[in-house]
């Protein structure tokens, strides 16, 4: 009976040593992040190890993570985060009730670790950064001190070394604990609230912002949709994408929110004569274009959904730089890659060449007729057809620099990703969807090709090692966007593969060749397993 009393004590005061742990762990996120919503948001201890975290995973596991999860990648990521803080704070509050100070200075470790991620990342502020963390730690160190310290020894007995666990906590140290851990549970939820309300706060300035953008009649406007350009067949994806639905790709864990009012964007480097910096006010008065252009992200698989079409409106890119006086490599200038960095630190480098060619290359305000969401880059992003985004498509921009490529990797670049990414014709079977199960008969065959800046020239279906034959093309609106594609396929039974291949604009058909998304997008061939009966 004596042996299951001490077993069951110990069993107890582990139990209520990995709580204090867990405890003393959200105590430190929650000071944390109150202490960010004073500092700067973005310095939040999940924030910037998350950020951290995203840096250093190699390209080949960020392109798995945008596979697996999609969209969901950064929830995945700020999840898992939780789970190993988690876990590493029971583990603290074990390893407290044996060692009560080396247990409390694993937790200041821990901040240390965040204060480090916070100065190392590439929007760092400074020294005020670390101050999140580093407060954070603190407090949790102080808090799992003070909860152990209830579980253990306050001075040595003789011969019991000093803070060795005594037998299950009682009387006053079972009510002391339990007083303890429910102040610091209370303590915890109301700093992690006003953490989040003082944030909150902090980011209706640039909800307002966006909610007063009125955007002007552009100067260019985009040629109407022709009815023809656009097939009513169920399943198709929309020529338009809507915002709500337009993929979502990018590094930030915590979307930026601007203000539209103090926003701005220097221009300078090499080659810039006369550099600038620019307000929104000023881009919104300047003579606006708009253009229906599709974009893609460099890790869609052939037949993945991060591509989608949207009218923009904005500024002419090729304008801004010939006003300060930047001239491409085919007439003199001295820059071949125009390096943007977003407000979050993200760099992209795009050819000088290709966005002063005559290319609808915008800085972007607008996106189908409303200011861009906050999702999509407001209050300013750019939009560079014919390029995959890492290298075209900054969102949150704030600074344009003009080097060259010899001279500087942006972020992705340095992650072995290509340093030139024209987008790779494609061709989508959108309807019907792998292993669907369609009647006897004539089905539809339909979906979607790009090759952004070259057009679509010919879509091709073949069934199983059949001959290819052509599919009916809605009409092109402009060698910018995608092109929707039909084929009235005349069924057996049994299982059937399709397979869909495109011809750019130039006479490229597209190649059978499979390839990965790194370093400069993936190729191959889409085909969709269909059984008809």
């Amino acid at each position: 009976m004596a042996c299951v009393r001490m077993n069951r004590s110990t069993v107890e005061r582990g139990a209520l040593a990995a709580t204090s742990g867990l405890l003393a762990g959200c105590a430190a996120l929650a000071v944390g992040e109150l202490v960010a919503s004073l500092v700067r948001p973005r310095a939040g201890p999940v924030t910037v190890v998350g950020g951290a975290v995203i840096d250093r995973t190699p390209a080949w596991l960020k392109d798995y993570a945008i596979r697996t999860f999609g969209e969901s990648d950064k929830w995945v990521l700020q999840l898992g985060i939780l789970v190993v803080i988690g876990v590493l704070a029971a583990l603290s509050g074990l390893f407290a009730l044996r060692y009560r100070r080396t247990g409390a200075a694993a937790v200041l470790a821990f901040g240390a670790v965040g204060a480090v991620a916070a100065l190392t990342r590439p929007d760092s502020a400074g020294v005020g950064d670390v101050l999140p963390s580093a407060i954070g730690a603190v407090a949790g160190s102080i808090v799992l001190h003070v909860l152990v310290g209830h579980l253990t020894v306050a001075s040595a007995a003789p011969g019991q070394g000093e803070g060795e666990p005594i037998g299950a906590p009682g009387g006053r140290n079972r009510r002391g604990f339990l007083i303890g851990a429910g102040v610091t549970a209370v303590a915890a939820t109301g700093a992690g609230v006003l953490g989040r309300t003082r944030t909150g706060r902090a980011d209706r300035g640039a909800l307002a912002s966006r909610a007063a953008v009125r955007l002007p009649a552009p100067a260019s406007p985009a040629a109407d949709i022709p009815p023809r350009a656009v097939l009513r067949i169920p399943g198709i994806s929309a020529f338009t994408t809507p915002a709500k639905d337009f993929y979502r790709v990018d590094t930030a864990l915590v979307v930026p929110t601007v203000d539209a009012a103090t926003w701005r964007l220097r221009i300078h480097g090499t080659g810039v004569t006369r550099p600038r910096t620019y307000t929104f006010q000023e881009l919104l008065e300047r003579p606006l274009i708009e253009r229906d252009i599709t974009l893609t992200c460099v890790s869609n698989e052939v037949g993945g959904p991060y591509v989608g079409s949207a009218r923009w409106l904005g500024v002419r890119l090729a304008d801004l730089l010939e006003e300060v006086g930047v001239k491409p490599p085919s007439r003199g200038g001295r820059a071949d890659q125009l390096v943007a960095r977003s407000v979050d630190g993200m760099t992209l480098g795009s050819p000088v060449e290709d966005v002063m060619d005559g290319r609808d290359a915008l800085l972007a305000l607008g996106m189908n007729g409303e200011p861009l969401p906050f999702d999509h880059g407001f209050p300013v992003r750019m939009v560079v057809p014919g390029l995959y985004g890492y290298v075209s498509a900054c969102k949150w921009i704030q600074d344009i620099e003009l080097t060259t490529f010899d001279s500087y990797d942006p972020y992705w670049v340095a992650r072995d990703w290509a340093r030139r990414a024209p987008i790779k014709t494609q061709a989508r079977i959108d309807t019907p969807k792998p292993f669907a199960r369609a009647a006897a008969g004539t089905v539809t065959v339909a979906g979607v090709a790009w090759a952004q800046h070259r057009g679509i020239q010919r879509v091709e279906v073949r069934v199983d090692d059949g001959p290819w034959q052509e599919a009916e093309l809605a009409e092109q609106v402009t060698t910018d966007t995608w092109r929707q594609w039909s084929f009235p396929w005349k069924t057996t039974p049994g299982g059937h593969n399709l397979t869909v291949r495109a011809t750019d604009g130039t006479g490229q058909v597209q190649t059978e060749q499979r390839a990965r998304t790194i370093p400069d997008g993936a190729s191959g061939r889409h085909s969709v397993f269909v059984t008809v009966g």
